[in-house]
């Protein structure tokens, strides 16, 4: 997947807002002010670390090679995902999906109720 699209989806998600938290390189993704997903755009090639459940995450870290155990994360919940064009688009856009749903889930009902006004 191209990093221009990724970028694209990622901030196409409702609420989703890009920050600089870490360093000017490395653009985070999150809603409600809580991270689903951040990028390495400078890395060859670049990766997106994402939150995923943590036994899918398991499951895919033994199903392709390009996804890690996530990089500077809690190991359990996130996943590094190298973008090497090994891992199909349609799954990379579907778990980026479920760690959005993921942190949305877990927001207050007030900061869902507004992504859903906004929608």
């Amino acid at each position: 997947m191209e990093l221009d699209r990724l970028h694209a989806y990622l901030l196409s998600l409702p609420g989703a807002v890009e920050e600089y938290p870490f360093t000017p390189e490395v653009p985070v993704y999150k809603v409600g002010g809580k991270m689903f997903a951040y990028t390495a755009p400078n890395d060859f090639p670049p990766r997106v670390t994402i939150k995923l459940d943590p036994i899918q995450g398991q499951m895919i870290r033994a199903s392709y090679e390009a996804v890690h155990a996530g990089y500077h994360m809690n190991k359990e919940h996130w996943n590094t995902i190298t973008l090497d064009g090994s891992v199909p688009e349609e799954e990379l856009l579907s778990w980026i999906d479920e760690s959005y749903e993921l942190v949305v889930a877990n927001l207050p009902a007030s900061a869902r109720r507004k992504l859903t006004e906004t929608e």
